[in-house]
């Protein structure tokens, strides 16, 4: 490394710390994601709770849409709440495979950087 040019060495030091620094943001809005996933994901168990509390099959209940409600079976809303919480499930699943991609690669990064700051002390040090 102590044969790059300053400017090389610069170009290079650049590009990792821009990859560290994206792949940063990146991690905190996937983290973000994940959270609001999660929240949505224990508001709908607590709905399905309280929905099973209710007796009996041929109890009206009404689904919101917008403002107004529809009345639906129970086994619909049943399904349609089970279906909404496989897919957050998901989601929650493919958000963290992305966190744990964003943060190896912004180990990665902040690993190359110490290699060449090392790189450079030893060189100074040798001269």
């Amino acid at each position: 490394m102590s044969n790059l040019s300053d400017d090389t060495l610069r170009k290079i030091l650049q590009q990792i710390q821009t990859q560290a620094i994206t792949s940063q943001r990146q991690l905190q809005m996937v983290k973000a994601q994940i959270g609001s996933k999660e929240k949505e994901r224990k508001i709908l168990e607590l709905t399905m709770r309280e929905l099973a509390t209710i007796p009996g099959d041929d109890t009206k209940m009404y689904r919101g849409v917008g403002k107004m409600f529809i009345a639906q079976p129970r086994a619909e809303i049943t399904s349609k709440h089970t279906a909404q919480e496989k897919a957050l499930g998901e989601d929650v699943s493919n958000l963290t495979k992305k966190a744990k991609y964003f943060e190896k690669q912004m180990d990665e990064a902040n690993g190359q950087l110490r290699d060449i700051f090392r790189s450079q002390q030893r060189a100074q040090q040798q001269q």
